[in-house]
């Protein structure tokens, strides 16, 4: 590490090829998976380089990098501590069905409920919704095909979703 402060990049590479197996069978000691095992070693790796001035070439090295392994190490299992904490298992997952006719009547109820609501709407909002969300308008087509701007219709699809949802939560409350 002396050689390598001193700007000898060939003793700095062989350094950290040196060291690699180390932190590797070190972090190997506190963690079960492979990828995180990696993953661990090239943090500690990142550390040595990015600290590599503070080595004080009068003291011995290897405890200078197992303070820095250890350190690395515990952060990590605490980063996926807590990642962990927030994620559910696969098999607690709900089952949902690939074929297309699995929800067909579901999906045909909420349609209707969806088009039935519009129906509600005042003209210019149910005329907006029509255009750009049901026949997938764009912006210009629907603007050239009612005669407004662009500008009002975004404002009067806008005033549309914020009523639908305002409908829909009333619905969901009364059920």
């Amino acid at each position: 590490m002396a050689s390598a402060q001193t700007g000898d990049q060939e003793a700095y590479r062989r350094l950290l090829q040196d060291i690699t197996p180390y932190l590797r069978a070190l972090a190997a000691r506190h963690i079960r998976n492979a990828d995180d095992i990696e993953d661990t070693v090239q943090d500690v790796l990142l550390t040595v380089h990015s600290v590599r001035d503070t080595y004080d070439p009068s003291r011995p090295f290897g405890p200078w990098l197992v303070a820095i392994a250890n350190r690395r190490i515990v952060d990590g299992l605490r980063r996926r501590g807590r990642v962990c904490s927030h994620e559910s298992s696969v098999e607690n997952g709900l089952e949902t069905f690939a074929a297309d006719e699995a929800n067909l009547q579901e999906e045909a109820v909420n349609a209707r409920l969806v088009r039935e609501a519009i129906e509600q709407l005042p003209v210019g909002q149910r005329d907006a919704m029509r255009m750009l969300k049901l026949e997938e308008m764009s912006l210009h087509e629907a603007a050239a095909a009612s005669g407004t701007s662009v500008a009002a219709l975004k404002v009067a699809t806008h005033r549309a979703m914020k009523r639908l949802r305002e409908m829909f939560q009333r619905r969901g409350s009364k059920s």
